[in-house]
């Protein structure tokens, strides 16, 4: 699947999309790694390119994919610089945590603005390219806040559920030009984006988020690539987030009855502290 292909990652140069990246390149691709970073961008490449095949190559972008205009640029450039792409892994995203009555307004613009409009920029971009190819794919990274909301994640969760609706109504509108779309929802797991989380979070969010076990990167990174070359739509990595999400869609009455049960042995609240 991956083999000659050029793969399109956006948050390359970190987390998620880097440790794909990795295993992307392994498996014979060329890469081309978006993210705002330069000099993570550098890092990511010395550390993936290594790894790529004879022929191979690892290339690197600063874009933010925010910009619907640097995104498309971008995208020439790929094209130009590799070659027209022919998988696009969505992995660029940002976390705002804190109580919906004290979380700043620009949090929510902000989260939403790279969440969900980098992701819709990105595929924007890439749907040209693979209509002249005649089909590719598309990954885009939700998280298990895009089944459902979690506490303190108000703005997180709507720009996730953002990101299903958006995949849900493109798998169906985009398989009859042979483009294939895959959801992937993670729960939390080893980050550089859950470390500066854990540096503020409120403790409900804590509480809560982490019912569900935290993964290992590695283990989000394979499950996720095994679904894709399964063909699967949806993966979910983690059996408890599985079944969590399973539990959650057939009772979710019982599910919202355990979320409030919790939530009222711990809470604090807008102040607490104060």
């Amino acid at each position: 699947m991956f083999a000659g292909k050029v793969v399109v990652i956006t948050g390359g140069s970190s987390g998620l999309g880097k440790a794909l990246a990795a295993r992307c390149a392994a498996r014979g691709a060329s890469l081309a790694l978006v993210a705002r970073d330069m000099k993570k961008l550098e890092a990511a490449r010395d550390e993936i390119a290594p790894l790529c095949l004879p022929g191979r190559k690892v290339e690197i972008f600063a874009t933010d994919v925010s910009d619907c205009t640097s995104v498309e640029k971008t995208f020439e450039e790929i094209s130009d610089r590799i070659a027209a792409p022919d998988i696009l892994i969505n992995s660029a995203g940002i976390l705002r945590e804190g109580y919906f009555e004290t979380l700043p307004m620009n949090s929510f613009h902000d989260v939403m603005e790279i969440n969900f409009f980098g992701t819709v920029n990105c595929i924007r971009a890439a749907i040209p390219y693979f209509k002249k190819k005649g089909g590719g794919r598309i990954v885009n990274i939700s998280s298990l806040g895009g089944r459902f909301g979690s506490f303190g994640y108000t703005a997180y969760c709507s720009s996730k559920f953002a990101v299903v609706g958006l995949t849900e109504t493109l798998r169906c509108e985009l398989k009859p030009q042979n483009i294939s779309v895959h959801l992937v929802c993670p729960p939390e797991f080893e980050s550089p984006m859950v470390d500066e989380l854990n540096t503020y979070r409120t403790e409900e969010n804590r509480v809560m988020t982490q019912t569900v076990p935290v993964l290992s990167l590695d283990r989000v990174a394979d499950e996720t690539l095994s679904g894709i070359i399964r063909g699967r739509y949806l993966v979910i990595p983690g059996r408890v987030t599985w079944l969590l999400d399973l539990i959650n869609r057939f009772f979710p009455a019982a599910s919202r009855t355990f979320v409030d049960w919790r939530i009222r042995k711990i809470y604090r609240g807008p102040g607490a502290g104060l």
